[in-house]
């Protein structure tokens, strides 16, 4: 992937429902050239789809926020699974570093928020947590 590709990708996270013509101008290439870029990108592997944030996506959790988590010992997988029932979890990933597990949360209210918040920190194995709320997101890069 070169600067263009990168350029291409950077400009469809911004819109993508802009125009060949428009990814061209904003580009300075040619129509053409955008097609079999976004083609070759696609065939590639590099972009596997495209998405739509609605407004109901967004208001559906008023109050979002990451929650970074410590476990002690070998419990990360029978946490994971009680995590797994927690319907305002909106994804849990695992990762390396001073975290076992980062936890994306959503919620209608602050007190609903705090709520989970204590849920998780009350299981059995969970030694450490760091919560961080989400105040805006942007969706270009």
């Amino acid at each position: 992937m070169d600067e263009t590709d990168e350029a291409l990708i950077a400009a469809l996270r911004h819109d993508a429902r802009a125009s060949l013509s428009d990814l061209a101008a904003t580009l300075g290439i040619s129509r053409t050239t955008v097609r079999a870029r976004l083609s070759r990108l696609q065939a590639r592997g590099e972009i596997v789809g495209f998405s739509v944030i609605t407004r109901a996506d967004v208001a559906r959790d008023p109050v979002r926020g990451l929650m970074m988590i410590g476990i002690e010992g070998r419990g990360a997988g029978r946490i994971k699974r009680q995590l797994a029932g927690m319907s305002e979890l909106r994804a849990v990933h695992s990762t390396n570093g001073r975290w076992d597990l980062i936890v994306e949360i959503g919620s209608a209210t602050l007190q609903d928020f705090d709520r989970v918040l204590d849920r998780i920190r009350q299981l059995d194995g969970v030694v450490a947590s760091e919560t961080s709320l989400l105040l805006s997101t942007q969706k270009s890069v």
